[in-house]
């Protein structure tokens, strides 16, 4: 699970629009979530977009999933989309808020294009769900 730029101050920044969990909280939600799944989640945060790139090669390069809020990156990240692009597995592209009822240069995902599906407005409960599908589409591809 992979994070971009601010994500890390969740629960000071902007509550009104990201709510008063920590980013700590989230990490916890993840892991607990992912663990009642049968699943493994590394939850990640950066505000370095080269960084970023090199976890979703080494993704990739591992064939593992990737539910990813690229925050800001998402609206400008091209280095970011063609990483996303190689992806070899399911990609999840995550907001906590919903984009489309925001500033009006939010509207636009650079990376929406490439992933498997996107889920956005539901607050943390955004992360749960989108491990939800992971789960969904890894169980679709054993069968």
């Amino acid at each position: 699970m992979l994070n971009g730029p601010n994500l890390r101050r969740l629960g000071t920044r902007e509550p009104d629009v990201y709510g008063a969990a920590s980013f700590d909280d989230l990490v916890a939600l993840c892991r607990d979530a992912a663990r009642h799944l049968d699943l493994h989640a590394e939850v990640r945060q950066t505000d370095d977009e080269a960084e970023m790139v090199r976890w979703v090669h080494q993704a990739a390069d591992e064939r593992l999933p990737i539910i990813i809020n690229p925050a800001a990156f998402t609206h400008y990240s091209y280095a970011l989309r063609d990483a996303l692009a190689q992806r070899t597995a399911p990609l999840i592209e995550v907001h906590i808020s919903n984009p489309a009822a925001r500033e009006e240069f939010r509207h636009t995902s650079v990376v929406a294009g490439v992933a498997t599906g996107t889920i956005a407005g539901f607050g943390l409960m955004s992360y749960v769900l989108a491990l939800q599908a992971v789960a969904e589409l890894i169980a679709e591809k054993k069968v």
